[in-house]
């Protein structure tokens, strides 16, 4: 009887334990931050890596997506992932530069100068380095890489064609350094201001202007505080979606391959959604109001002054002039 009552208990124990890891199962729900609002390229990249990190793991692991800086500045959001107390962030490449600077050889002025040089460089041999480099420096994992365009110049006073046109102008950068030095470089008024703050610096005339491409422009309804736009193309604006390292770490190596492979996933999507979108989003901004120009005699002026500045003051931090050389050889350029 005793062996009975053992063998009831075992087996009510047990039935126990399934009936609650059946109707007790909850799947473990990541933060992801993101500077730019819903509808953005940040926003379409981040969905797809939740819908894709979800089917890779059978729900285990999903995603909660707080957009428009809900979880702090871009920077600010590098330092608590590399803390741990962020599980990903989907942000501009130029806010990861002040914790790993070799990530800035992407926003060294006129390297990338298409999609799809963008996409050879973030998923080639480069790509995985700078990955391995943000880990050693910044505590985080750069697991996919979400693609905006060409960061256009916009402002609220006049029409931009050269660079005489910009020094009448301030304009809103990104704490980076390098793209701090190249407006200096045109002889521009730049004005080091977090993401987070820009709408309402624009909208209150602490600046005139700002760069974002198309897209972002968009989706931030710069349209609404900015009436002129020109078409430079000094930056190829790429995102990547960095994760906490010490939570990368914790995983097993089946959700590690899942969270990479959700991140592959959704860095294709990115380019698609960029291709499909870019040109109705610039012919509504047009509809909107927006007057767009072109810099005068095709940007030479600028990409002249940029390059022979800019790159140069910044071989060191990038990795070196061989680096970038390295680069330029892979896009089939010529060398410095």
């Amino acid at each position: 009887m005793k062996y009975k009552n053992n063998n009831a208990i075992a087996l009510s124990l047990t039935a126990a334990l399934l009936v609650g890891s059946s109707s007790g199962f909850a799947a473990t729900t990541w933060k992801i931050a993101g500077g730019d609002s819903e509808g953005s390229s940040q926003h379409a990249f981040g969905l797809k890596f939740v819908e894709q990190l979800e089917a890779n793991t059978d729900s285990e692991f999903s995603g909660q997506l707080f957009m428009s800086s809900q979880l702090g500045s871009e920077q600010d959001t590098v330092v608590e992932a590399g803390l741990g107390t962020l599980d990903f962030s989907i942000l501009a490449i130029n806010n990861v530069t002040p914790f790993s600077p070799t990530v800035g050889v992407f926003t060294l002025p006129y390297v990338i100068q298409s999609l799809e040089e963008a996409e050879l460089l973030t998923q080639g041999e480069v790509g995985a380095e700078l990955v391995e480099n943000t880990v050693n420096d910044a505590g985080v994992r750069i697991v996919g890489w979400a693609y905006t365009g060409f960061r256009v110049l916009t402002n609220s006073k006049q029409p931009i064609e050269t660079l005489e046109d910009l020094q009448q102008v301030i304009v809103r950068v990104p704490k980076n350094e390098i793209m701090i030095d190249t407006y200096k470089a045109w002889g521009g008024n730049p004005t080091p201001m977090a993401w987070s703050e820009t709408f309402t610096a624009l909208q209150q005339g602490v600046v005139d202007g700002q760069d974002n491409p198309y897209v972002t422009v968009d989706a931030m309804k710069f349209d609404t505080v900015q009436k002129y736009v020109t078409n430079i193309r000094y930056i190829f604006s790429i995102e990547p979606l960095i994760m906490s390292e010490s939570v990368y770490q914790a995983q097993t190596p089946e959700i590690q391959q899942a969270i990479i492979a959700a991140g592959k996933v959704a860095t294709k999507h990115s380019a698609e959604f960029l291709t499909a979108n870019e040109a109705r989003i610039k012919q509504q901004l047009i509809e909107k109001g927006m007057v767009i120009n072109d810099p005068a005699n095709g940007e030479k002026e600028w990409i002249e002054k940029a390059t022979t500045a800019v790159w140069p003051k910044h071989y060191d931090s990038i990795g070196g002039k061989d680096k970038l050389n390295r680069i330029l050889r892979l896009l089939g350029r010529d060398e410095v």
